[in-house]
């Protein structure tokens, strides 16, 4: 069922959805009277890009730089599914668009719970918000603009978060589950770990005393959870459900911290494809930094945080092979490698596996010394495929960036990383699961000036999905914590 929220800028209707896809209805979107562009060699209709925040417009130039334009697009909506038998269809999809359109709603009409006695953080944490909500224009560098959805409030947080923000670490819980970074610093799930280890060395951010602080981590891997309670073959959660229950219970009734704000004042990083379901209940309240960002499976745009999936090689180096080639030593159009999970995977090997030169696309890469390696094929990509698995993430998003791959993410309902405050869309490509077939012509589609120009903007954003031996200015670390911060600045209930 659509439910529709209707808000006025300047003429404009911006048209808020559930998280059910919903088309505008074509009346709608013809009495919105914006200018339009026809491509002479395509079917595709364009209307400029607007928006109202500060550093966000965009010059007519630029525009022409920005527009996406797929060649004969309408052979691109006619493909139809390829879908297995028994196999649910590709429907109920959420665009970035819509994300957004949710995100700027729960922004707008949710908060969390009134505080049960006041503190001074909570004022501490209004006052940023109206300074974050009223940012001096950012006028240092206009190439940064098209990377970020309002450069100016993501500057002005990230300072106030420096200036302000103190964390408190529970010391409740048992290693190696709590409180032992070290077990979880290197695989696809490092970044619990890295996270853990930088928190907890930093004397900037973490205090000792819980009345000053404006934010409470609770301490866990949810990929150690896993090893260390769930029975193989069990296909039962429960075990580990009723652990991290009995834990907030153990901190609930030794301290008043989370009673005030019934926890929407904690949160949790945790990077399993389980911890969306194994936190839902007893850690809902909690902002969840997590992996598995699945906009339909339970995660809340606005309080919940993505998390990078960022698989790690050397706990000594975590920059280890940093970098590719320039454009011009990148030969290979598109690649892929990897086992098969999910049926997005089963599709995208349907279709291209050993079927076109250009489109190097694998199952699962086995070492050899007569063959590239998989970082290699990264390095020699114009486009790396995130094709999701079981769930949504994928460490192949963090990886095209490391190897300055532009990603091509295919991943229905995946919330990107730092979605608040990066602008995806100006350096990634985005495919719907149903267009995998389709997968080649689209990439074909887009001209050389624009990939060159995503291909710059990918090396530019490179910096903010890099781990460090000691955290560095607007690195993982920082950017994972400030999105943190920045969803509890504007949870934070007015009526305190």
């Amino acid at each position: 069922m659509m439910q529709l929220f209707d808000f006025l800028y300047g003429g404009v209707t911006f048209s808020l959805f559930s998280t059910r896809s919903h088309q505008v209805p074509r009346s709608s979107l013809a009495s919105l009277a914006l200018p339009m562009t026809v491509d002479a060699n395509s079917t595709t209709v364009r209307s400029p890009s607007m928006s109202f925040d500060n550093n966000t417009f965009q010059s007519a130039a630029s525009l022409a730089e920005d527009s996406f334009v797929l060649a004969n697009n309408s052979s691109v909506n006619k493909v139809p599914p390829v879908i297995k038998s028994g196999k649910r269809p590709f429907v109920d999809i959420v665009t970035i668009a819509e994300m957004h359109d949710v995100l700027q709603h729960n922004r707008a009409s949710v908060s969390s719970m009134k505080p049960r006695w006041s503190s001074t953080v909570d004022q501490e944490l209004l006052d940023a918000k109206v300074l974050i909500e009223n940012a001096p224009v950012y006028d240092d560098d206009h190439t940064l603009y098209h990377l970020y959805h309002n450069i100016s409030r993501f500057k002005r947080s990230y300072e106030l978060m420096e200036k302000t923000l103190k964390v408190y670490i529970y010391k409740e819980g048992d290693k190696p589950i709590f409180h032992q970074p070290e077990a979880m610093l290197t695989g696809v799930y490092a970044s619990e770990g890295w996270f853990m280890k930088n928190i907890k060395e930093s004397k900037h951010f973490v205090t000792s005393n819980p009345e000053k602080a404006h934010l409470f981590y609770i301490p866990f891997s949810s990929r150690v959870l896993q090893l260390q309670l769930y029975v193989p073959g069990s296909h039962s959660k429960k075990n580990l459900i009723q652990y991290l229950k009995n834990y907030v219970h153990r901190i609930t009734t030794r301290y008043n911290f989370w009673n005030r704000t019934d926890g929407s004042d904690h949160f949790l990083v945790a990077c399993h494809d389980w911890a969306t379901y194994e936190t839902r209940r007893s850690m809902d309240s909690c902002i969840r930094a997590l992996c598995n960002s699945d906009v339909k499976e339970h995660f809340e745009l606005g309080k919940d945080v993505p998390l990078p999936e960022t698989f790690v090689h050397s706990s000594e180096n975590p920059l280890r092979g940093l970098g590719g080639r320039p454009p011009s030593r990148r030969p290979i159009l598109a690649f892929f490698a990897g086992r098969m999970h999910g049926e997005a995977r089963s599709i995208l090997l349907q279709h291209w596996e050993n079927k076109d030169p250009d489109m190097k696309i694998f199952r699962k890469l086995q070492k050899s010394e007569n063959k590239m390696s998989y970082a290699n094929y990264m390095k020699s990509s114009k486009y790396c495929i995130c094709a999701k698995g079981y769930e949504v993430n994928s460490p192949r998003v963090v990886e095209a960036i490391f190897f300055e791959c532009v990603p091509v993410i295919i991943s229905d309902n995946f919330v990107p990383l730092f979605f608040e405050i990066l602008n995806w869309e100006s350096f990634a490509v985005f495919i719907q699961e149903k267009d995998i077939p389709n997968l080649k012509n689209i990439l074909l589609s887009i001209s050389k000036r624009r990939y060159l120009v995503m291909y710059q903007r990918v090396k530019k954003v490179q910096h903010h999905f890099l781990w460090h031996i000691k955290p560095v200015k607007y690195d993982i670390f920082h950017m994972i914590l400030h999105s943190i911060w920045y969803n509890r600045v504007f949870r934070v209930n007015p009526s305190i």
